[in-house]
């Protein structure tokens, strides 16, 4: 029978009060046992963490991981960053041959290819971050007033803004091949939901949303 401990993580000790976070992980966790896992199956154990992506003290998924080891079970997460953001700690985990991982978000990648998403995804993170500095610079320049309520409306303006371009960005690779083919909006839709690529909120993609991606990409 194959067996899961389950691993959860939310940023602040509010937000694990208040199960803000969870009810997304437990929802991504219970449709892949569902959809997905191997049948019947086991949860041999649960932990919940609170505490950043950064943090290196991990006391509960020190536990989580002990206990998959020992049983030969698989740790499952929600997604990749549940368990970190840097790669270098997903690196480690990908060559601990112990250590048997499922991202439920991602239910069919294997270790290589999860390796390759946190890469991405950190790259992702970091031209994010220099995108919204260069956007408040030139804004600097053009005289716009910085401070107070302002700046910050604007800096989080800037930050939707660069996080939707990075993101539109990062599937241009898989869009613009379709789009030469001739392929509809509604197919290329479907080529991405097929290849396990997801929309920003962790959804599945639909025709208006890659018509707003390419609209993005172009502007």
């Amino acid at each position: 029978m194959k067996q899961y401990v389950i691993y959860r993580r939310v940023s602040t000790t509010e937000q694990g009060k208040s199960g803000l976070g969870l009810e997304a992980q437990d929802r991504d966790i219970r449709l892949y046992l569902d959809g997905y896992s191997e049948q019947p199956y086991e949860i041999i154990g649960e932990f919940l963490e609170i505490a950043t992506a950064t943090d290196d003290q991990r006391p509960e998924l020190t536990k989580a991981l002990n206990m998959a080891r020992s049983h030969g079970a698989e740790l499952l997460v929600a997604k990749l960053d549940r368990l970190s953001r840097k790669v270098s700690f997903i690196a480690t985990l990908m060559d601990d041959r112990k250590v048997n991982l499922r991202v439920a978000s991602m239910p069919h990648a294997d270790k290589f290819q999860l390796h390759i998403y946190a890469a991405l995804a950190e790259q992702e993170r970091e031209f994010i971050s220099i995108r919204t500095k260069a956007a408040l610079k030139e804004a600097k320049a053009r005289g716009v007033k910085l401070g107070g309520a302002r700046d910050k409306t604007m800096k989080r303006n800037a930050a939707v803004q660069a996080n939707a371009k990075a993101r539109a960005e990062k599937v241009q690779g898989i869009i613009e091949p379709l789009r030469e083919a001739g392929k509809s909006l509604r197919e290329i839709a479907a080529e991405l939901n097929k290849a396990g690529v997801k929309t920003a909120r962790g959804g599945e993609w639909q025709a208006s949303q890659v018509k707003r991606t390419i609209e993005r990409l172009a502007a």
